[in-house]
């Protein structure tokens, strides 16, 4: 017996809750990838409360925290300025929402790539202070090293290659990556390179539908793709783009729902029932029983 958390959704409180072991684990994931090919692609989203990843949970294999939620939670200009202290506050918020999907943290910027020891000893903490199954980073044969570091030492890491959102100031926007030869050829030795390395998962993020497919056909580990090709293992999206909380919609995004335009509607009639003092009604104030 293991105990996790269930939310009480009519309290919003978090309940420890003493239930069987049924967290998918990092080789049962690494294992949907047999001889080159996933019978059952691997189902993805980020998440960055308990009860997004409660609503989640039953139908993912991996919820991501994404270091996105530098943007999406707390308006910041890009994923730069994320700290470890969102990343591990939002972690451990998505474990104790979760039960059944695997869940992997971003490690922020500035805290893995200066050396292995500086990536370990973050890696550690994000564990230990999450619950979380493992971390991803971004980069390729730069990190190749550091990667294999950390899963010698028992932390398994998830891989980012292609667009790099925490590279944007070197790369000078968010646009698709592998346009050229050369940077399409160096997509394929950073995926072939973290690959070697061990990562168990590898995100290949707003890269040309080849290279993807490519790098699918090249490397061991499943590939999670964003922006890239249908042909990846598995799929991941940021959960407020597919729910369409933001008017923008990238073009590798499908967006599911419109809860913006529900979410606006729902708060335009409560403001103008506390105006008019049609709210609260009788139903929602307490009176002495009689």
């Amino acid at each position: 017996m293991s105990t996790t958390f269930t939310l009480d959704t009519s309290t919003s409180r978090a309940n420890p809750t003493p239930a069987p072991m049924k967290r998918l684990t990092v080789p049962a994931v690494r294992a949907r990838k047999a001889d080159g090919r996933t019978a059952e692609p691997i189902v993805m989203l980020t998440a960055y409360t308990a009860r997004m990843a409660q609503l989640l949970d039953p139908h993912c294999d991996v919820l991501l925290v994404g270091d996105s939620l530098g943007q999406v939670v707390y308006g910041l200009p890009s994923t730069v300025p994320v700290t470890m202290e969102m990343m591990c506050n939002h972690g451990a918020a998505v474990v104790r929402g979760s039960y059944h999907s695997l869940v992997i943290v971003d490690m922020p910027f500035g805290s893995y790539e200066a050396s292995p020891a500086q990536a370990f000893e973050n890696a550690a903490r994000i564990m230990k202070e999450t619950g979380a199954a493992g971390v991803k980073m971004e980069g390729g044969e730069a990190m190749a090293e550091t990667i294999a570091f950390l899963t010698a030492r028992g932390i398994p890491v998830c891989a980012h290659v292609g667009l790099t959102p925490q590279a944007v100031n070197t790369l000078g926007g968010y646009g698709a990556r592998g346009r050229s030869k050369a940077e399409a050829e160096k997509i394929m030795r950073d995926a072939c390179a973290v690959d070697a390395a061990g990562c168990f998962l590898l995100v290949v993020e707003g890269v040309m539908e080849q290279i993807a497919r490519d790098v699918t056909a090249a490397v061991s580990c499943p590939t999670i793709g964003i922006g890239a090709s249908v042909d990846c293992d598995g799929q991941v999206l940021v959960i407020d783009d597919l729910l369409g909380m933001f008017e923008r919609v990238p073009r590798f995004v499908k967006r599911y729902e419109s809860l913006a335009e529900t979410i606006t509607g729902a708060v335009t009639k409560y403001a103008a029932e506390v105006r008019n003092r049609s709210f609260p009604t009788d139903e929602q104030v307490y009176r002495p029983k009689k």
